[in-house]
């Protein structure tokens, strides 16, 4: 095993999200399977914003879901309008010790525990323009492709010559 690597242990996960982020996310990805819904944590978009959950559903429209921990966090963070222009559907997401009555009406909501999650509101769907969509599903293919091929390689290295 090489002693420096490209390559982090679990390519999956990129340090930045807390604790409680990861156990909110977990439930949602819990509901967004059991939904049948691809999903793709923390993608970049072309507004240089990056997104906590991006889904993709089988009728190809695309949510997102963007984590909340805190009503600290849902104050301090006021990137998430930009969100709507890159997707069909925006929710955010929270565990059961954040007040609901923060997140505005006009966006879904789910609430997860860490095992599951419920979505107590469903978005309002509003149609990304043709070229938009093709970006959002080309940008989401290409980068999945590109995290399983790294997460090949992080579990199976190249053997040293």
């Amino acid at each position: 095993m090489p002693l420096v690597s490209p390559f982090s242990q679990d390519p999956l996960i990129d340090g930045r999200q807390s604790d409680r982020a990861m156990m909110v996310r977990r439930g949602v990805q819990r509901l967004m399977q059991s939904l049948r819904v691809a999903m793709l944590p923390e993608m970049p978009l072309d507004s240089g914003r990056r997104a906590d959950l991006v889904c993709l559903s089988d009728k190809g429209e695309i949510a997102i879901i963007e984590i909340k921990t805190s009503v600290q966090d849902f104050r301090v963070d006021q990137k998430w309008p930009v969100y709507r222009m890159h997707c069909d559907r925006l929710y955010f997401a929270t565990h059961p010790g954040v007040p609901l009555e923060i997140f505005p009406e006009a966006y879904g909501l789910i609430v997860s525990d860490g095992y599951g999650a419920e979505m107590l509101r469903e978005a309002p769907l509003e149609r990304l323009a043709p070229a938009t969509r093709k970006a959002m599903t080309l940008k989401f293919a290409r980068l999945s492709a590109n995290r399983l091929l790294q997460a090949e390689w992080a579990a199976n290295p190249a053997p040293m010559e």
